[in-house]
């Protein structure tokens, strides 16, 4: 019988979720299709009983509804609890609902990719105090990066989001900014500089040091202003194409037992958004 999979999300048509785990279970002759599913705040609790009752196989919950998924789940695997934040549901043969969450590691998998170890051991700087800044930091921090520095427009928020990460400090914007060049990895993981969201940069990167790597999240568009001016003073720069390709394997491998060619679709997904 054919399996089916879901994305779960608020707006939801702009996914690519949909064609890049179709194209896997093409790629791996699974018998398989994945679905985009809109889904209100309101409508969410009915379409979760409604995925189970219809024999759904395992979904993704995007944004808004990550943590308000949690409730409705059996289990929470540690990734998920840490960050009070689910992305991926598993569900198991007696009908169990397991949730994990795959942002983080994702993002660091994305990451050794393209640039190895060499950001291990230096000073990483977060911007943002959002569920993508905590899953980051989390799995940096478990996978011995840091120590990690929090920069957001609300300090209070940033403060709450260091308190549950050791050696961690945080910085106000404008501190932040000035002290730029103290840091070999930076992380933006605001929506500033997203199409048609936020434009312009979370803060400015002038005071970036040659060489040092600089992340944004953001894959839409491929180079954001943030990243554009980070290039220009000689800093490695990576866009969110790395981190959402990662983060939607390890949802299929928990799925499937099978580790997709990352490789391959983000080179797939980069062409498809004009690169």
């Amino acid at each position: 019988m054919k399996k089916w999979y879901a994305v779960l999300g608020d707006p939801v048509a702009q996914s690519m979720s949909p064609a890049m785990h179709d194209a896997w279970f093409a790629d791996n002759d699974i018998d398989a299709t994945y679905v985009p599913i809109h889904v209100t705040a309101q409508e969410f609790e009915r379409v979760v009983a409604g995925l189970k009752h219809l024999g759904c196989s395992g979904w993704n919950a995007t944004v808004p509804h990550k943590s308000a998924i949690i409730p409705f789940l059996d289990e929470l695997e540690p990734s998920a609890k840490l960050m009070d934040a689910v992305n991926t549901v598993q569900v198991l043969p007696d009908g169990s609902l397991v949730g994990s969450n795959t942002d983080g590691l994702g993002f660091v998998r994305s990451l050794e990719e393209a640039y190895g170890m060499q950001c291990k051991g230096k000073k990483v700087l977060m911007i943002g105090a959002g569920g993508a800044a905590r899953g980051i930091a989390h799995a940096l921090h478990s996978q011995g990066y840091g120590p990690i520095t929090f920069t957001n427009r609300t300090v209070e928020k940033a403060k709450q989001l260091a308190s549950g990460v050791s050696n961690s400090a945080v910085l106000s914007i404008g501190e932040a900014e000035s002290s730029l060049a103290e840091f070999g990895l930076i992380v933006q993981t605001t929506t500033v500089g997203m199409n048609f969201a936020q434009p312009g940069m979370p803060l400015n990167p002038k005071n970036v040091i040659d060489g040092a790597v600089v992340a944004d999240i953001i894959y839409n568009p491929l180079e954001t202003e943030f990243l554009a001016e980070a290039c220009k003073r000689g800093a490695q720069t990576m866009n969110g194409v790395g981190m959402f390709v990662h983060q939607g394997a390890l949802a299929f491998e928990t799925w499937t037992e099978v580790r997709p060619n990352t490789e391959q679709m983000i080179k797939k997904i980069t062409t498809i958004l004009g690169g």
